[in-house]
C-alpha cells in the first residue's frame, strides 16, 4: 500500500520547487518613464505610470490609488528638473521605502533662450534619453542587487538602439534646408529635439501646459507664421487642441497631425512606445518640411 502511494506521487523537476521570484515593482510618474522601466526591466518587473499614456504630467494631482501604488513599490522613477515634483510629494506622503532615481540627474539643463527657466523634456534629445536608461538601470540594480548585471546590461543595449534612432533622426534632417526647419506646436516641448537637429520650434505656450498664453504671444506667433510662410501646425496628444486650431484659421497653415511629446499614446496608437513616438513625430515633421 505505501509504495503503491510512493509511485502514484508525481515526479517534480528539479526547477519546478523554486518559486519564481517576484517582479520588482515600480511606478513612474509618466509613461515615457514607464515605457524605459519595460525596456530595462524586462520580466523581472511590474511597472504602473501614475499619468497614464495620452495624460498630461505638468501639474499632475495624484489620486489615493496613486499613493497605494507608490507605498507598495520598490522603485519609483521621476523626471527631474521641475517636471514633476508631485511625484516626490506623492513618494514622501506615501511613505515610500524603496529607491528614488532620478531619471534626468545626469542631463546638462536646457535653459529657455533670453531666460533663466529650465527645460524639463530633456528625453526629446535621444542622447539624454541613453543617460536615462542607465540611470534607471542603476536603479532597478539597486532595488533587486541580485539581478543587477542583467539590468545594467539591458539598459546598455537599450541605450545603444536609442543612439541608433538618434543616427536615423539625424539623417532625415540633414536632407532638408535649414531655412525650412521651422516647426509650430501648441507648447515648448520640442526644445532639445530642436537643439539637436537644427530645427526652429515655435508655440505661443510656454514650457507647461499650466501657463495661459498672452493674446500679445499669440499675435506675435501668427505674424512670424505669415511672414515665414510656415506650413503646419501640429496638436499633441495630451493638450487642449483649441490653440493649434486657432493657430490654423488666423493663418491658413494646415493641421501636420498629431505629436507625441510629453506621454505616449495608448498601446494601439503610433507611440506606444518612446522610441515609436521618436520615429512618428519625426515623420510628420519630416512631411511637414518638405510640403
Amino acid at each position: 500500500m505505501r509504495r503503491r502511494l510512493l509511485l502514484s506521487l508525481p515526479v517534480l523537476a528539479p526547477w519546478a520547487a523554486a518559486a519564481a521570484p517576484a517582479p520588482v515593482r515600480a511606478v513612474a510618474s509618466f509613461s515615457i518613464l514607464a515605457d524605459m522601466v519595460r525596456q530595462v526591466g524586462g520580466g523581472r518587473v511590474a511597472v504602473t505610470s501614475v499619468v497614464p499614456p495620452d495624460g498630461d504630467a505638468h501639474g499632475y494631482q495624484p489620486r489615493p490609488a496613486d499613493a497605494k501604488a507608490a507605498m507598495a513599490a520598490g522603485l519609483a522613477v521621476v523626471n527631474g528638473l521641475g517636471l514633476d515634483a508631485w511625484m516626490e510629494r506623492l513618494t514622501r506622503a506615501a511613505d515610500f521605502k524603496g529607491v528614488l532615481t532620478v531619471a534626468a540627474a545626469g542631463v546638462t539643463p536646457r535653459t529657455v533662450p533670453g531666460g533663466t527657466a529650465t527645460d524639463p523634456h530633456a528625453w526629446q534629445d535621444p542622447r539624454n534619453a541613453a543617460l536615462y536608461v542607465r540611470a534607471i538601470g542603476e536603479g532597478l540594480a539597486a532595488a533587486d542587487p541580485g539581478s543587477a548585471d542583467i539590468y545594467r546590461a539591458t539598459a546598455s543595449a537599450y541605450a545603444a538602439e536609442i543612439l541608433r534612432t538618434d543616427a536615423w533622426i539625424e539623417a532625415q534632417f540633414s536632407a532638408i534646408a535649414p531655412s525650412v526647419r521651422r516647426i509650430i506646436t501648441t507648447h515648448d516641448a520640442f526644445g532639445y529635439f530642436g537643439a539637436r537637429y537644427g530645427i526652429e520650434f515655435l508655440a505661443a505656450q510656454g514650457l507647461s501646459t499650466e501657463a495661459e498664453p498672452s493674446a500679445r504671444a499669440i499675435a506675435a506667433l501668427v505674424a512670424q507664421i505669415k511672414r515665414e510662410k510656415i506650413r503646419a501646425v501640429f496638436i499633441e496628444n495630451m493638450t487642449d487642441p483649441r490653440l493649434a486650431r486657432m493657430l490654423m484659421r488666423e493663418t491658413g497653415a494646415v493641421l501636420g497631425g498629431t505629436v507625441y511629446s510629453d506621454a505616449l499614446s495608448g498601446p494601439k496608437g503610433p507611440a506606444a512606445t518612446y522610441l515609436d513616438m521618436l520615429r512618428h513625430n519625426t515623420g510628420l515633421f519630416v512631411a511637414a518640411m518638405r510640403g
